[in-house]
């Protein structure tokens, strides 16, 4: 198995749209019917699509859960609940890190405050394997946010992702996926209620859904296939770099692994170890995806961070001697892992930092999800009469009138004293 080579001009030209037109031309039917039609349109696309059996619950309440959570293995659910508290410990920090703020302005005091939204929707991928980890980065995220109303959803959802549910706190869960779920997420139907914000990670017909509802709620972002780039030099450890291209690999065959290196004799060793590797691996068939992958064979270790800024990858992963110099002169990622012991996939499984994150270049401008994705920042402001509140109404009227906004000007001007 060999990743094919490519220059480093040639691999700046590889970002992929998170959806194309047809797909999101298909889905726009998908989402419209389920917001014309609410329940009985969700329950015939569902049962159409094959995330439900006729006569099936369409919703799992909290009861549903809690039984989920007790006909589970003890082991797996201790497990999800450590992997909760490391989350829920991460995102509470973060949450105290946002706080309200005074600042005084003349003739009064403006400020804001941090308030969660009401209501969030929670997407999980069914795909080929269950994913209770992103249950848990969703939701977690969002009780831990202060979100007072938190809904899953998921295909065909395993016990397992019930049980997951139950442990991230979750008040229900939709057992449907795709467009269709992300429509009743956005607009509600029937026993779903509108949610003012949806998030997580999902396929193309989710991604395109999320594109399309954008806007009338909020979204965390437009994920694609799943990306990874490992930043390596000659010291690297090849076995491990190709563990960890195939880890990445086996997520879907649209997944995208990535070696950039300044040795052509490490990405040599890579290949011949991603064969070995291959042999034994039972998911070998997905994470054939490394076809889709590339080499990137550096000049010297400048090159290499450049090529690594212009894409922007989902998962960088640095794995060279003097990783803190390196790091720092990284400057685009949705998740950095520094230093050989920090595996890209215990970012996946619950370090901590949420493992929902941009695609596509999209980290040139956006982070990952986070509790800021689940608060508003809203400001206010408090005046009193006086000298220096006459000053801002009089400067407010000289705007608005260079604004030719005579009715703004009059209105400010009312608050001067003596008018």
């Amino acid at each position: 198995m060999k990743l094919r080579r490519l220059s480093p001009d040639e691999a700046a030209s590889t970002r992929r749209e998170p959806v194309d037109r047809d797909t999101l031309d298909r889905a726009a039917a998908i989402v419209d019917r389920v917001r014309r039609g609410g329940e009985p349109a969700l329950r015939e696309l569902a049962e159409e699509l094959g995330d439900l059996t006729p006569g099936a619950p369409l919703v799992l309440d909290r009861e549903a859960l809690e039984s989920a959570r007790a006909s589970v293995a003890p082991p797996v659910v201790a497990l999800l609940e450590r992997t909760a508290r490391r989350i829920a410990a991460f995102a509470d920090a973060q949450r105290r890190s946002l706080t309200g703020l005074e600042v005084p302005v003349p003739g009064g005091v403006a400020g804001h405050d941090v308030a969660p939204v009401e209501r969030a929707g929670c997407y999980a991928p069914g795909g080929l394997y269950p994913l209770p980890s992103s249950v848990l980065m969703t939701a977690v995220t969002a009780r831990t946010a202060g979100v007072a109303e938190v809904w899953v959803a998921s295909p065909r959802p395993a016990p397992v992702i019930l049980a997951a549910a139950a442990v991230a706190g979750a008040d229900a869960v939709l057992a449907v996926g795709g467009a269709q779920a992300i429509a009743a997420l956005a607009y509600g139907a029937g026993p779903v209620p509108a949610c003012d914000v949806v998030v997580g990670p999902g396929n193309r017909w989710v991604t395109a859904a999320k594109k399309l509802v954008a806007g009338d709620v909020g979204i965390d972002l437009l994920a694609g296939p799943s990306e990874l780039v490992v930043l390596a030099d000659d010291q690297a450890d090849p076995a491990t770099v190709a563990a960890d291209l195939l880890a990445q690999a086996e997520h879907d065959p649209d997944a995208l692994p990535v070696l950039v290196t300044t040795s052509a004799a490490l990405a040599d060793a890579v290949d011949a170890e991603l064969s070995r590797q291959l042999a034994d691996l039972p998911t070998a068939a997905t994470a054939a995806a490394l076809a889709g992958g590339f080499t990137v064979v550096a000049r010297d270790l400048d090159q290499a961070v450049t090529v690594c800024n212009r894409l922007a990858p989902e998962h960088l992963q640095v794995l060279a001697s003097q990783v803190d110099a390196i790091a720092g002169r990284l400057r685009h990622w949705g998740g950095l892992f520094v230093g050989a012991a920090a595996a890209e996939v215990l970012g996946d499984y619950g370090a901590g930092p949420n493992h929902t994150l941009p695609t596509g270049g999209v980290a040139r401008f956006k982070g990952g999800l986070s509790v800021l994705d689940f608060l508003r920042v809203r400001t206010w402001l408090r005046m009193e009469a006086g000298d220096a509140a006459d000053d801002l109404a009089r400067d407010a009227a000289a705007l608005a009138r260079l604004e030719g906004l005579e009715a703004h000007a009059r209105a400010a001007e009312r608050r001067i004293a003596g008018r």
